[in-house]
Order: structure tokens, then C-alpha cells, then sequence
């Protein structure tokens, strides 16, 4: 009976005292097997942890600038090595055309006209010349004194260009003529440049002078 109540008692719990010989009687009671084990709960991952930590954003995007800065460093001094070779391509053809412009010694007369080849107006930078584009421009230089004239007229004509030790291929006002040597009606040898070449019309291709318009020497 005393042994049946100590299984009743440890199968719900229950402290039982007794005495020494019911101490190992119980001795010899098998024990109630233990609860079997709770398996750990697995915790649940919740909507801010499926977030991308900002830290890590930050980093990942100074490692993508760093990228791309060295991918730029190494592309870089190939596009400044092809700017510097393809510079002086473009910069020699200027000069050379700069340097053909016609320029040299002529002989200059002077006229002046009401009417012009251009239809316009006679004035102080009127200049004619047979061989040059209307609208050309073309330095005037005499001794130390220089000014700009545009062609608006066609002249001299052919033997009057033909008849000066140098060939009198530009007319200059009389205006221009007086600034330049002090004397309006006047012959005098002078340096042309020319400037700009006009678009308008030309009087004569070929002829007495022709050469040395055009900087032929």
C-alpha cells in the first residue's frame, strides 16, 4: 500500500517523507520519464530586419565612386594625349592660311568716282582693284601710315596697271591717298596685305599684275 502511494506521489509531484525503509523501497521505483524537450522557438524575422542597413548603403556607394574614379583616372590621360596630338592638326592649317594671303609692293594711284562696281557709295575706304574679289579687304601701308580699304570698284585699267615699273594693280580714294602721303592726286609705291577676301564679282583673271595680286612672286 505504502509503496503504491509513493508512485502516486512521485508520478503527480507530491513530496512524500518516510521513514528509512520506505525511503528504499522507493529506491527501487522507477522514475517517471521526463517532459520531453521543448524545441527553442525560432524567432521570427520581422519587416525591419528584411530592411538594408543604412550603413552598409553608404558604403557600398563610396566603393562604387571609388570605382568609377578609377576607372575615369585610367581612361583620362588616353583623352588628354589624343586632344594634344590632335591639336596641331588644326592649328598649322590656320597659320598656313593666314601665310597665303596675298600680300607685297604695288603701285598705288588714286581716283575718285561718284558711282562704284558695288553700287555703293563713294567714300574715304573706297579702293578698286581689277583682280580682287568685291568687298576684299586690304591694308593700305605707306612709309609709317597704314589704313584698311575695301574693294567696291574695278581698276585701273589694263595699261594703266601696265605702265609703272611696279604693276598698279590698286586704285585708293583720294581721300585715303591724302591721309596717307599728303597728296590726293597721287602715284606712289605702298605694301598691300590682304585681309579678308570679298564674295562680290572680279573684273579681269589674268593680266598685267595678275601674279603679284595674288602673292605669286
Amino acid at each position: 500500500m505504502r509503496a503504491r502511494q509513493v508512485i502516486i506521489m512521485a508520478m503527480t509531484g507530491t513530496t512524500f517523507v518516510a521513514c528509512p525503509a520506505a525511503a528504499a523501497d522507493a529506491s527501487v521505483i522507477p522514475q517517471a520519464p521526463s517532459p520531453a524537450p521543448v524545441p527553442p522557438t525560432v524567432p521570427t524575422a520581422s519587416a525591419d530586419a528584411a530592411r538594408p542597413v543604412l550603413g552598409n548603403l553608404a558604403f557600398l556607394g563610396a566603393a562604387f565612386n571609388a570605382a568609377l574614379r578609377s576607372a575615369y583616372a585610367k581612361t583620362a590621360p588616353a583623352k588628354t594625349a589624343q586632344a594634344k596630338t590632335a591639336q596641331p592638326k588644326t592649328t598649322p592649317a590656320k597659320t598656313k592660311k593666314a601665310a597665303s594671303m596675298p600680300s607685297g609692293v604695288a603701285t598705288a594711284t588714286s581716283f575718285w568716282d561718284a558711282q562704284t562696281a558695288s553700287g555703293r557709295p563713294m567714300r574715304y575706304r573706297t579702293i578698286a582693284s581689277p583682280y580682287w574679289p568685291l568687298g576684299t579687304r586690304v591694308r593700305i601701308t605707306y612709309k609709317k601710315k597704314s589704313a584698311i580699304g575695301v574693294v567696291d570698284d574695278f581698276g585701273p585699267a589694263e595699261w594703266a596697271v601696265a605702265q609703272h615699273d611696279i604693276p598698279a594693280i590698286v586704285d585708293v580714294s583720294e581721300r585715303m591717298m591724302a591721309d596717307l602721303t599728303g597728296v590726293a592726286s597721287n602715284t606712289v609705291h605702298v605694301r598691300f596685305q590682304v585681309l579678308k577676301w570679298g564674295k562680290g564679282g572680279v573684273y579681269r583673271h589674268s593680266g598685267t599684275g595678275y601674279k603679284l595680286a595674288m602673292g605669286h612672286r
